[in-house]
């Protein structure tokens, strides 16, 4: 998909069948739905598919193995790479992050799902050929309680694009598209995946911009059944944030953003930041690898933590 296709164009090759209609309304997060249940049932889609610096990242150019490209893996990138998903050319080389097996699997708490939800498509690369920094996104979902890997859960994912503008038709119009109303007509950074034997989705995206109030942040939500299970929302380290509005070509242009996460309305009660923090290594081509293990609880009808917070 190329930059600048549209939502209507979009639906038209991949068909109205392709399309997931908004899988849940905006909520807060205080746990005033009454059961517990934030969500609708997303069947009916059609499927389209080293060493660590002072911002936490770790850099994978020891990795074995050769690129489609034909760049050996241990070429280390010098740069985080710029351009979107097409830069990720050493996909092969990219190494399994839950290789050591699941460890500590506590329950990620639910967050508001916020107003800029909308339709979306089952689909591993969400970027729709938009520009930015690229994103390996791999979560794997466990149970909270055994640990063990769940098959078949439908992850669905949303976020902003670089600039901080959300795509699609969303409950709170402008407040989503900030100063471009023309991204109602796009369905960019938002996918679902289905998990694997093991538990794992992936979704190839670009890293996130940022509005004002906000930490920069990825929305997701899982479901089982039809059954919403969690809604929440991830982070990256701050330092890296600093690190690449300071000096990405991509990203320097809209400079600091005016949130950190110990800031950030959402996660702000939150004694312990570190299951809302995605782990981040960068690849041999400049790709993002960014990942996280996410327990969820066995039944509904189980104990759902909430955040305090309540922004969007």
């Amino acid at each position: 998909m190329t930059r600048g296709t549209s939502r209507r164009t979009l639906l038209q090759q991949l068909g109205a069948s392709a399309i997931v209609a908004p899988l849940a309304s905006a909520l807060g997060c205080s746990g005033d739905d009454g059961g517990g249940t934030d969500g609708t049932d997303s069947a009916g889609a059609t499927d389209t598919s080293g060493s660590t610096d002072t911002s936490g990242v770790t850099d994978m150019s020891s990795s074995s193995g050769s690129s489609s490209s034909g760049e050996l893996c241990g070429d280390a990138a010098d740069a985080w790479a710029t351009g979107g998903t097409a830069a990720m050319t050493a996909t092969e080389c990219y190494p399994d992050p839950f290789a050591a097996g699941a460890v500590g699997c506590a329950l990620l708490c639910r967050t508001t799902a916020g107003p800029c939800t909308a339709e979306t498509l089952v689909r591993q690369d969400v970027s729709e050929g938009w520009p930015g920094l690229p994103v390996r996104l791999a979560l794997k979902i466990v149970r909270a309680e055994t640990c063990e890997a769940v098959e078949g859960a439908a992850v669905e994912i949303w976020h902003t694009q670089r600039t901080g503008v959300y795509s699609g038709q969303t409950p709170a119009g402008d407040f989503c598209y900030v100063d471009d109303p023309d991204a109602v007509n796009y369905l960019y950074f938002r996918g679902v995946q289905h998990t694997d034997a093991e538990g794992r989705v992936d979704f190839d995206t670009c890293f996130p911009g940022w509005y004002p109030n906000r930490a920069i942040h990825i929305h997701f939500r899982v479901y089982l059944g039809g059954e919403a299970y969690l809604t929440s929302q991830l982070f990256f380290d701050d330092a890296l944030i600093e690190e690449l509005f300071a000096s990405h070509p991509e990203y320097s242009e809209f400079g600091q953003p005016d949130t950190s996460n110990q800031g950030d309305g959402v996660i702000s009660g939150v004694d312990d930041l570190s299951p809302y923090l995605l782990d981040v290594q960068r690849m041999p081509d400049g790709a993002m690898l960014a990942s996280k293990l996410i327990a969820i609880r066995s039944s509904l009808d189980a104990d759902l933590c909430a955040t305090s917070g309540a922004a969007p």
